[in-house]
């Protein structure tokens, strides 16, 4: 079992804060094992209600009569099951000296799980876990990271044909049961046709009227579709950045599938050689990447951008924090070169520095001025702060 420390105390420590905790994320990524470690280190009584075992859903058919009484940690696992909870914990979560903490744990985001926001505003602080990270792993496992992905069951397969049949599995679950507890029935063979196309245009701009005529549909239900599978944590916009050069900068946000190990899924990649073969190699890993970078620099939606001009110039990744500006280029190489649209982006953008994150090993290197290689492997070596 691969002990989660950072979250572990993350969560800890929003639970001293606040009542209510929502720990948020896909399925199978590890919140149930995450909140019972967290029990186990609880200082006091705990309960556990797995809203989906039907002996619980039982236990809870009044509710207010289980949950008022108790004390301690109380856990309530796939909370979107249970929507009219909400208006309860509210209640639960504003009285005197607060004799419970609750962590619900849920696999959708705030604005698909129905009420949460109004119920709870000001009782409840959000905490995401995606999938492992590099930080939690054995440096010689990032390859392995990146072609399996983070999801635990997909990662830690006897082989790589076990991970396969997980992640195929993951994904008929995902369709045919995941969505429509959430109140979300869409045909699953239409939404698996546009999850996989979007997985051709992973790490592209959302082109909404180019999928729906491949599609058949209006441009309004493919940016539902998006909404959705966002809202479930399998997609991730990053915006665009606009100065006021007068320059034809890009408008339309990119899109990234969330996890490599489903893309890979998706686009028919079997194995390290079926990758690196693939024309979407590239930009899978960049994808994987960027995603380190946000997890490592904590960034929140609105530090993050990309900035690129329709004439070619262009920066990856963008992070804007307490008037500091750091950039992020991705290279799939060992020794990456400066090239005339880092300059471009450099000059256009003020940048306090520009990293070019790049595979291999070892520590970062100066490429000129205010320019740095960094191999992904040495991301958590201090080299990088903001």
């Amino acid at each position: 079992m691969i002990h989660r420390q950072r979250h572990l105390e993350q969560i800890a420590l929003g639970l001293r804060q606040f009542p209510v905790l929502a720990l948020l994320g896909p399925r199978q990524v590890g919140k149930t094992t995450l909140a019972r470690q967290l029990a186990a280190e609880w200082n006091g009584p705990t309960h556990h209600f797995d809203l989906e075992d039907p002996d619980d859903q039982a236990r809870l058919s009044d509710p207010a009569f289980v949950l008022r009484p108790l004390t301690g940690l109380v856990v309530l696992d796939e909370i979107q099951i249970r929507p009219d909870l909400f208006p309860l914990l509210r209640v639960l979560a504003d009285r005197a000296e607060t004799p419970a903490r609750f962590l619900i744990l849920g696999s959708a985001a705030p604005e698909l799980l129905r009420n949460t926001a109004e119920s709870l505003a000001g009782r409840v602080t959000f905490h995401e876990l995606d999938g492992l990270g590099l930080n939690e792993l054995a440096p010689d496992q990032l390859d392995q990271r990146w072609l399996r992905g983070g999801f635990p069951r997909a990662f830690l397969a006897e082989d790589i044909d076990a991970s396969q049949v997980w992640r195929e599995a993951f994904i008929r679950t995902y369709l045919e049961r995941d969505l429509p507890q959430l109140g979300i029935n869409l045909p699953a063979l239409t939404l698996r046709r546009f999850w996989t196309m979007l997985g051709h245009y992973h790490g592209q701009t959302w082109n909404g009227s180019e999928l729906a005529r491949s599609l058949g549909v209006s441009d309004k239900t493919v940016s539902r579709y998006l909404d959705i599978l966002e809202g479930t944590f399998m997609t991730w916009r990053l915006r665009p950045w606009h100065t006021n050069s007068g320059k034809r900068e890009v408008k339309a946000p990119k899109v990234y599938l969330a996890d490599t190990g489903i893309l890979h899924s998706l686009l028919g990649i079997a194995g390290e050689h079926d990758l690196l073969a693939h024309p979407k190699c590239g930009a899978s890993w960049e994808g994987f990447v960027l995603h380190e970078i946000l997890r490592h620099t904590n960034a929140k939606r609105d530090e993050a951008y990309f900035w690129a001009l329709h004439s070619g110039a262009e920066l990856d990744l963008m992070i804007v924090r307490n008037g500091r500006r750091l950039g992020f280029e991705v290279k799939l190489t060992r020794s990456p070169k400066v090239t005339p649209s880092m300059r471009s982006a450099q000059e256009a953008l003020g940048l306090d520095h520009l990293y070019i994150v790049c595979h291999g090993e070892g520590e970062a290197w100066p490429l000129a001025q205010g320019i740095s290689a960094v191999p992904l492997s040495a991301l958590y070596s201090g080299n990088i702060t903001i």
